[in-house]
């Protein structure tokens, strides 16, 4: 068997990786990852593994990790070339859940993955993913930018992300404490967060159109005092250093992060056997873009309490003893802080009821 000579010789630029455009985003990514530095690291961006010392002040550190992407969010970042918060978006749906535990979180590593490499929209990125680890006080060590020629499409790229914290082990939330007659402070989202965008963007198609019939003319022109568009890709609220200040002073029981199932599937997560949550319905704010999400979609309270966030993004479960005061420190770390409910016997209802 014969085979053909190759009439020239190939690069691995010829392929589709472009090494230097890899190299160029490196150095580009470096002065950013500095700002987010912190007691611990030992080694950072640039080695084959990052370090990080475990805080010494931990008598018995436990530690605690958190991975997630930012989902379909990435498909609108693509079409509006909209690319500076959904690195927070992927920084803060880590972190969150890291916080949920009781645990600060430490350090935080990025997977950028693309078909062609744009340095200048990656940096972009890479930058929003650097101010996420920067506002929750955790250290941007590692990460890594995969050029794979032929998985995505011209100009379309994916994100995920990896969190670890530390808690102390007598500290760590459970939720094990938590009793009827808790008080349930509900802290405001930011917006839609990361989560339902799969429905917010077949809303979108449903006003404005699809393909040839596409109008965006027809989709509102602000939402909440905000442009449209900039409504919709608000990034997701860090919680981080205002939750753990209140943890410090008050004694918070539980703590839910309101992701991909709401208010109704995420709080029952950190409820012990026999108790359930009433909210109190009108309790929070109802936000203009929830209500069109609403309308436009035309569904009930209940799908959108268990799709979207609905203008609370993490829940904190106190002593009602104490509400009041970890309200007023949330409320000085600059949270809106709204008291939406309480715990009781769960009886014959639904482990969270709006009532």
């Amino acid at each position: 068997m014969t085979t053909a000579s190759p009439s020239s010789a190939l690069s691995y630029k010829d392929a589709g990786v472009d090494i230097d455009a890899g190299d160029a985003l490196v150095e580009r990514i470096k002065p950013l990852a500095r700002k987010t530095m912190r007691d611990g690291v030992l080694a950072g961006i640039g080695g084959f593994g990052a370090l990080f010392e475990v805080p010494k002040r931990y008598r018995e550190p436990v530690l605690v990790s958190g991975t997630d992407g930012v989902g379909t969010k990435l498909k609108l970042a693509f079409e509006w070339n909209m690319h500076d918060t959904v690195g927070i978006d992927l920084v803060a749906m880590s972190v969150n859940d890291v916080l949920v535990q009781g645990a600060e979180p430490l350090f935080f590593l990025d997977y950028f993955a693309c078909g062609k490499l744009d340095v200048d929209t990656a940096a972009t990125v890479v930058g929003g993913i650097a101010k996420g680890c920067e506002l929750s006080g955790c250290a941007l060590i590692g990460g890594e930018t995969a050029e794979m020629p032929g998985m995505y499409p011209a100009g379309e790229y994916d994100l995920a992300g990896f969190a670890v914290g530390v808690v102390e082990k007598s500290a760590i939330l459970t939720g094990k404490d938590v009793s009827p007659g808790d008080v349930v402070l509900g802290l405001s989202s930011s917006g839609v967060h990361s989560n339902g965008f799969s429905l917010v963007r077949k809303c979108i198609d449903r006003v404005a159109g699809t393909g040839a019939d596409r109008d965006d003319s027809r989709l509102p022109q602000q939402l909440d005092g905000q442009a449209f568009r900039t409504a919709l890709m608000a990034p997701t609220r860090l919680y981080v250093k205002p939750v753990l200040a209140a943890m410090a002073a008050h004694p918070i029981k539980a703590l839910a992060h309101i992701t991909g199932g709401g208010l109704l599937e995420n709080i029952p997560r950190v409820l012990p056997e026999g108790t359930a949550a009433h909210l109190t319905k009108g309790s929070w704010p109802r936000s203009e873009l929830f209500a069109w999400l609403q309308q436009t979609a035309a569904i009930s309270d209940h799908e959108m309490n268990r799709t979207f966030n609905n203008g609370i993004g993490m829940v904190v479960v106190v002593d009602a003893a104490h509400a009041e005061a970890t309200a007023q420190t949330l409320r000085a770390a600059g949270e809106s802080v709204h008291r939406i409910g309480v715990i009781a016997p769960i009886g014959a209802g639904a482990a969270v009821e709006l009532v």
